[in-house]
């Protein structure tokens, strides 16, 4: 009778969902209800935006096939993808052994924030091919940094000079944990709203979802958005259906009752006031972690810079994964060596109370190491 079959021992699991927004399958580029709302909540995020055409996000399933998903399109064995270091292990993973391409680095700190001049000779030096390939990921994933006004400024002029060079730029942001910030000098918005329309010769992607932000990490739903300068409404459907066809030849489609949840979630107006105490659950947990690393020291380990996010992490004096390992067997504490030198915490799992113990601990290690 028009609506799919169900069985009721699925459907008794979730009685005020439809037959439809649990077991059908969703269009290839998401749910259309969903992909306008989450549209128009990333104007609402980013104010940045206003006046500025961007595209209509596409749906995949997580972020971090969303970051695949444009490693697909755009680097190959010619073309490398700038990044931080230290980052994320995985964007390893995805450049270099699904694509055989290749990680190119600049520093991510210097004088207790970003390493401006570091980032700036690295962008040049890519620039000499007379292509830019960057992702920028903030607050960042290993280290838990967001740029100051300041710095955010910097690192937009950066990309604004080469580009009106004559370069060709992809900037790929990486908002996993947009919003989660704990100090006030942070730039307020995602980056993307400020390449979005910065120069004809940058092509931005945003890329996010409710994963963080709404605490929902198993639901494995995540958008892609472009934004260009003089960019049409064409354009932008071109580079929607390339997104469709990798999306239709690797995993079909995303998960039908996670979009569905989400959109009715985005719908609810006591959803602000939920995430809002959430955050404040997180703020406080990171401002305990700046007492303790403000009060104690090791001679093995150094905070790096830390001031949004999830986590936080150390450049350590001595190989990280043992440090990993001897924490976990002699204190059973999870920690993740993201390489030889840094080692992540992530203090949005660590009950208030118990932080100094957890900290004190992973201090005791590495000091006896």
């Amino acid at each position: 009778d028009g609506a799919p079959a169900i069985l009721e021992s699925v459907h008794k699991y979730a009685p005020e969902l439809s037959n439809a927004e649990l077991v059908a399958y969703a269009p290839t580029a998401g749910n259309p209800d969903l992909r306008a709302l989450w549209k128009e909540m990333i104007y609402k995020k980013n104010p940045g935006l206003k006046g500025k055409s961007i595209s209509t996000p596409v749906v995949v399933p997580g972020l971090t096939a969303g970051i695949s998903c444009l490693a697909d399109l755009f680097l190959d064995e010619t073309k490398p993808l700038l990044v931080a270091n230290p980052s994320w292990d995985n964007y390893a993973l995805i450049v270099e052994t699904r694509r055989n391409s290749e990680v190119h680095t600049f520093n991510l700190f210097a004088d207790d924030g970003f390493d401006l001049n570091s980032f700036k000779e690295a962008v040049e030096k890519e620039a000499k091919t007379g292509y830019v390939r960057v992702l920028l990921n903030f607050p960042q994933n290993p280290s838990g940094y967001s740029p100051t006004n300041a710095e955010a400024a910097q690192i937009v002029k950066i990309i604004r000079d080469v580009a009106e060079k004559g370069v060709k730029v992809l900037i790929l942001d990486d908002d996993a944990y947009f919003g989660l910030n704990y100090e006030n000098d942070i730039y307020p918005q995602s980056l993307f709203a400020e390449f979005a329309d910065l120069h004809e010769n940058i092509l931005a992607v945003k890329i996010d979802g409710p994963t963080k932000e709404d605490f929902v990490w198993g639901f494995r739903t995540g958008f892609l958005t472009f934004g260009g300068k003089g960019l049409t409404d064409e354009h932008y459907l071109a580079l929607e259906k390339k997104l469709m066809g990798l999306i239709r030849s690797s995993v079909s489609c995303s998960s039908t009752p996670s979009q569905s949840i989400a959109l009715r979630a985005f719908k609810d107006p006591a959803i602000d006031l939920q995430k809002k105490i959430f955050r404040e659950v997180l703020e406080k947990r990171y401002k305990a972690v700046k007492k303790f690393v403000a009060a104690h020291t090791c001679k093995n380990l150094e905070p790096l810079p830390f001031n949004s996010g999830y986590f936080m992490s150390f450049k350590t004096k001595v190989d990280a994964e043992q440090l990993r390992q001897k924490i976990l067997k002699e204190k059973q504490i999870g920690t993740i060596s993201i390489d030889s030198s840094t080692l992540r915490v992530a203090f949005s799992s660590v009950e208030e109370n118990l932080i100094e113990t957890v900290y004190s601990a992973i201090y005791e290690c590495a000091e006896n190491f």
